[in-house]
C-alpha cells in the first residue's frame, strides 16, 4: 500500500468530485478487493494530475503567445510609422 494518502487534499491539488468519491467507495471496500483497485485508482489521480499540469502549461504559453503578439504589433506599427516618417523627410528633400 502506497504511503500516499488515497484521497487527495482538494485545497493544494483539485481533483474531480467524482473521482473523489471513487476514492471514498473504493477506501470502504474488502481489504482484497481494495488492494486491487487501488492501483488504478491511484494511477487515474495521476493522470488526472498530469492534465491538469499541462493544461495550466498550455494556458501559460498561451498568455504568453498572445502578450508577445501584441508587443510584435507595436513594433510593426511603430516601424512602419517611422519608415512613413522617413520616406515624407526623404520626399520633401
Amino acid at each position: 500500500m502506497s504511503q500516499q494518502p488515497r484521497l487527495p487534499d482538494r485545497s493544494t491539488d483539485e481533483v474531480p468530485k467524482e473521482l473523489t468519491e471513487l476514492g471514498r467507495r473504493i477506501s470502504k471496500l474488502p481489504p482484497e478487493l481494495q488492494n486491487e483497485l487501488e492501483v488504478a485508482y491511484d494511477r487515474v489521480v495521476d493522470s488526472v494530475r498530469r492534465r491538469r499540469r499541462i493544461l495550466a502549461l498550455v494556458q501559460e504559453a498561451l498568455s504568453q503567445l498572445r502578450l508577445d503578439i501584441k508587443y510584435l504589433m507595436f513594433d510593426l506599427e511603430v516601424t512602419r510609422n517611422e519608415r512613413d516618417e522617413l520616406k515624407q523627410q526623404l520626399e520633401e528633400s
